[in-house]
This record gives structure tokens, sequence and C-alpha cells, in this order.
């Protein structure tokens, strides 16, 4: 298994759908909102392409980093998952450094509410967490059950709603 920020992510969220995500059980193809992020995420900086470049390493994917200034630059829908995305982001900048790049930092862009928000350049108390995140990530994956239910108020936008509480009331 690929350790990639959306398992971070996913760490940060639900423990359920991390395990779900990394036994390829995979429903975000079926979630307007998953959609409707991704469409913002591509739309409201129509220009960004042409400034920053996509980056790949070891199995994840930078959509906008600009590396003149060592900024990436990712976009969300809401603030909902604001740590979620902000261990993401961390996650990037956690890559970088593995591949040389030590001072990136980054910026969440929040487009709809006309906010971002600054993640600076990790220092070493932020890169031992995020090893211990990656452990994590690994021990939930590697479950042989999948971990339960969280029954919390994001449940109901998540693209593993149906699964997970299909013939009950959430």
């Amino acid at each position: 298994m690929t350790l990639t920020a959306t398992l971070i992510s996913y760490l940060h969220t639900c423990h359920r759908k991390l395990w779900l995500h990394a036994n390829e059980i995979r429903m975000e193809h079926t979630s307007e909102l998953v959609a409707e992020g991704k469409l913002i995420g591509e739309t409201a900086y129509d220009r960004r392409s042409d400034k920053f470049t996509q980056v790949e390493l070891d199995g994840i994917k930078i959509d906008f980093y600009d590396s003149q200034a060592r900024i990436v630059h990712e976009t969300k829908r809401g603030r909902a998952l604001e740590a979620a995305h902000r261990a993401q982001v961390q996650y990037y900048l956690y890559k970088l450094r593995q591949h040389g790049v030590a001072d990136a930092s980054g910026i969440i862009e929040y487009p709809d509410l006309r906010k971002t928000e600054s993640v600076p350049p990790l220092t070493e108390a932020d890169v031992r967490e995020i090893e211990q995140w990656e452990q994590a990530v690994l021990q939930i994956a590697a479950q042989e059950t999948c971990p339960p239910a969280i029954r919390k108020p994001i449940c109901k936008n998540c693209s593993y709603y149906d699964f997970c509480y299909s013939g009950e009331d959430a």
C-alpha cells in the first residue's frame, strides 16, 4: 500500500473511511460534494496552471506547487475538516522535505469563503508527528476488520455515508 496525503487526511477525519479507501473500497466517484470540490479546485483559480506546476512524489500528487516561492497551494470547498486539510498539506511538505525541499510552506485556499490558511515550514516536531501518522495509517489499514462508523454530523456529507449507514437511521 502506498501512503498518500488522502490517507493522512482520512486519519484525521474517520478511521473507517481510511480503512475502506486503503482497502480499495472507493466511494468518492458517487459523491456530489466531492465533484463540487474538484470543480472548485479546477475553476477557482483558472490561471493557476499557467503559473504553478503539478508535482508527483512517492504516490502523492500536489496539484499546484509554486517552485519559485516554494509554496504548496491546496484548494478546498469548505472549512469543516480544517484539521484534515492542514494535515494533508503538512504531508505534502513532508514529502517535499524528503526530496530536498526543506523550507517549503503551504496555503490552504477556501475560495467560496474568500479565506486562506497558511501552513508554515515543518519543524522537527512536525516531522516526528507525521512519522507517527504514517505508522497509524499503516496499522489501521492492516486491521482485519473495518473500524466502526463514527456517527458524527460530518458523516451526512461523506461519500461513504450510504455504505456505513444503509439500513439504519444515522
